[in-house]
């Protein structure tokens, strides 16, 4: 049978309830970047015309990823993780630095590469690999060490930038996949006793005061409103403005009043709300529902260990972003930097996601062979 009617023939296993439900987010994303967008008094659509590109770019590698033998990322995690490690130690020197963090790389000065998010999936790959290599002794204290100093590794890196959201991404990554994997419980408290004793000390010693100030603008946003609070304050305004079925698309008078800092980025969630209201939030949060639902069957189908930590880790990284946000969005998580997947704009994020998921369909469409 030639190669691509045997293509075709594959896309009967493919799942495409999780993928509608990821086109229908990109596409709640890209409508409120559309409203941010014409609220200016001379409508600048560059970023609303770049995030579209970037989701095109996403959709032709996701589709790519789903037709090949994806064995070849276990085979090459090394290589994908040392990769990752070189973008990041060459950002520090080399990158362009945005709003105080140096964690982009400059391409023909139209897209930026953010290896951060390169080094997410490269985690995941590595991790899914290493772990279900010693999945017989990963109760071992050995292991678990390797495993952290693993992710500590980029870790360090992208606290180095600086860019602590994404270093706290990582670490959940490998968090909730060694626990997934059925780490030792005393490894476990003892990590918790020593992140307690770290969190003292950097508060003392290493913390900024921009980011001393975040976590109390966490605890009592109120305290500085139109200052480290500002944010926040403005964020809880929209959501709460928003209602049952919202002013409209183009009609919120926090967005388009350029009220809401980072409106397309961290703040997208708040725009959806003040503008689709309830209605448009909940379909949303249906919406991840459904991908969460999608990724748990993929997962059952799986046939071996690190087919299985992939799903597991990318649904970690799609939920972990997804909280952070939202808690961000209504008040309940300190102001991190992090995005919505696919909503938030950022070409390298939704490209990364798409590839990710394009490996897990890859991954469905050869369990059920």
């Amino acid at each position: 049978m030639p190669a691509f009617l045997r293509y075709f023939n594959s896309l009967k296993r493919f799942d495409w309830i999780l993928f509608g439900s990821v086109f229908l987010l990109i596409s709640f994303g890209l409508a409120a970047i559309y409203s941010i967008a014409i609220s200016a008094e001379q409508p600048d659509m560059v970023i609303f015309k770049k995030q579209i590109i970037f989701a095109i770019i996403g959709l032709a590698i996701l589709f790519f990823l789903a037709s090949i033998n994806y064995h070849f990322i276990h085979d090459f995690s090394y290589l994908i993780y040392l990769g990752s490690f070189i973008l990041l130690v060459l950002v520090l020197f080399l990158g362009r630095t945005i709003k105080g963090t140096t964690g982009w790389f400059s391409i023909f000065g139209f897209f930026n590469l953010q290896p951060v998010e390169l080094a997410k999936a490269s985690l995941i790959v590595f991790l899914a690999w290493f772990l279900s290599r010693k999945s017989d002794s990963i109760k071992e204290f050995r292991n678990f060490f390797v495993a952290g100093v693993i992710t500590l590794v980029y870790v360090g890196l992208v606290i180095l930038q600086p860019d602590f959201g994404s270093a706290m991404i990582l670490f959940l990554i490998w968090l909730f996949l060694m626990i997934f994997s059925g780490a030792n419980k005393k490894h476990l408290a003892l990590l918790a006793l020593a992140l307690i004793l770290s969190g003292l000390m950097a508060w003392f010693f290493f913390f900024a005061p921009y980011q001393k100030e975040r976590i109390k603008t966490f605890l009592n946003p109120q305290a500085n409103p139109y200052s480290t609070g500002y944010h926040v304050r403005q964020a809880i305004t929209a959501v709460g403005a928003g209602g049952v079925l919202g002013r409209g698309l183009g009609f919120g008078s926090q967005s388009q009043l350029k009220f809401i800092p980072e409106a397309e980025t961290d703040f997208i969630f708040a725009v959806i709300a003040e503008e689709l209201g309830f209605l448009g939030v909940s379909l949303v949060l249906f919406l991840f529902g459904l991908v969460f639902t999608r990724l748990i069957r993929a997962a059952k189908l799986m046939k071996d260990n690190f087919s299985l930590l992939f799903v597991f880790g990318l649904s970690i990284l799609i939920f972990c972003q997804m909280m952070i946000n939202i808690g961000m969005n209504i008040g309940v998580v300190p102001v991190t930097g992090i995005s919505l997947p696919f909503l938030s704009y950022g070409g390298s994020f939704l490209v990364v996601m798409l590839a990710l998921v394009g490996i897990v369909e890859n991954m469905i469409i050869r369990n059920q062979a």
